[in-house]
């Protein structure tokens, strides 16, 4: 008799959708991490966390306390089993909460992260709306659609930041790294899991994904901005 998947494998196989494919782009994590000055233990707020690659990846660099928050349950859930799985319980927190709604103390976080998610506010709004939440000289780091660069430069001395440094993620780098990888993923998941329906449903998120990029490949250029507070 066939031994009947539980439940865990089931997150395990679903987990695997985008989740280690989202894990090639960590380098630029990294990269972009490595120009902000050395900071002991910093509190660090991820806005837009979703299931925590790249937050987990903040708390290993930072060594401090890393919030990230999201509206979406289902993500914020495998989230809080990896801070569980990997022991950071401790300095890692999964919260369900809206970016237009973050009722943090003024000056609560050193850092503020953010990937892919200023775009649903507006990237100068973010910069004048989230201010207040940095300590004194504290840092923002923003990765979202390249736009027009000299424009978000402006926008960012405007609203009283200093620029420390930036780098774009090019459509090529894009469709080589993360596009072209999870197209491959998902004609392999879809053979091997037609009765899992936790799985089906990642597959058809991936899928949407993969066809906005294929529709609009223009807009797939990002770039990271490490800025400091005045």
């Amino acid at each position: 008799m066939l031994e009947q998947p539980s439940a865990k494998n089931n997150d395990q196989r679903s987990a695997l959708i985008r989740d280690e494919i989202r894990k090639r782009l960590l380098k630029y994590t990294r990269k972009a991490y490595r120009i902000l000055p050395q900071i002991d233990k910093p509190r660090i707020l991820d806005i837009g966390c979703g299931s925590g690659i790249p937050t987990l990846e903040l708390a290993k660099l930072g060594r401090g306390e890393v919030i990230g928050i999201d509206i979406d349950q289902p993500a914020l859930d495998k989230f809080a089993r990896k801070i569980t799985e990997t022991g950071l319980g401790k300095r890692v927190q999964a919260l369900n909460r809206s970016m237009l709604d973050m009722d943090f103390p003024d000056e609560s976080f050193d850092i503020i992260w953010s990937e892919g998610s200023l775009y649903v506010i507006g990237f100068e709004r973010g910069l004048q709306e989230w201010k207040r939440l940095l300590r004194p000289r504290g840092f923002m780091v923003i990765h979202d659609e390249q736009g027009n660069v000299k424009e978000k430069m402006e926008q960012i001395s405007n609203c009283g930041y200093e620029l420390l440094g930036y780098f774009l993620l090019s459509q090529a780098t894009w469709q080589a790294e993360y596009f072209a990888p999870l197209e491959k993923l998902i004609t392999e998941s879809k053979a091997r899991y037609t009765d899992d329906p936790t799985v089906r449903e990642e597959l058809q998120q991936a899928q949407e994904e993969l066809g906005m990029f294929k529709k609009y490949p223009e807009r797939n250029s990002s770039g990271y901005f490490v800025i400091k507070k005045k």
